[in-house]
């Protein structure tokens, strides 16, 4: 976890909502991501698809099925059924989002009878992760911006 927290200290640099994940892949670090959805305006920009896109490129082949993905932040309900499609092996996430979260914030993929569903395990670094959130959106606030984006933690 605390290779994708590195991840999200980067996306808090950038002005990005700090989210870092990364996977592992039989103990290696395959792939490395964090949020770029305001440098790259573009809506999937999120750290989780960017680590699972660029992993299977390195591995050649869209079945995750021995990758493990840390992420700093539950993923949201999109990232989430990435994991599914993906055969993510397992999820390892820091702090919750009770507002966009897919693995019991606000939905719970794991409730559908998909033909994969990954282990999942919260509450990783928990605190550093929302800590960083909330200082992220702490500072937009300060700043003016309201983005609309402020994610309870």
């Amino acid at each position: 976890m605390s290779e994708a927290y590195k991840e999200a200290l980067t996306a808090f640099e950038l002005g990005e909502v700090p989210v870092g994940a990364v996977i592992v892949w039989d103990g290696e670090i395959v792939s490395r991501a964090h949020n770029r959805r305001e440098t790259g305006k573009n809506a999937l920009y999120h750290a989780e698809l960017s680590a699972i896109d660029a992993a299977c490129r390195a591995l050649g082949g869209w079945r995750l099925h021995k990758g493990d993905l840390f992420v700093t932040l539950e993923p949201c309900v999109m990232c989430a059924g990435a994991c599914v499609n993906s055969r993510i092996r397992r999820v390892y996430y820091g702090a919750h989002d009770i507002r966009f979260g897919g693995f019991g914030g606000v939905a719970d993929l794991r409730g559908y009878a998909f033909n994969h569903m990954p282990d999942i395990y919260g509450g990783i670094m928990e605190e550093e992760c929302a800590d960083l959130m909330r200082r992220f959106f702490k500072n937009l606030r300060k700043n003016g911006k309201n983005t609309g984006m402020e994610i309870l933690i």
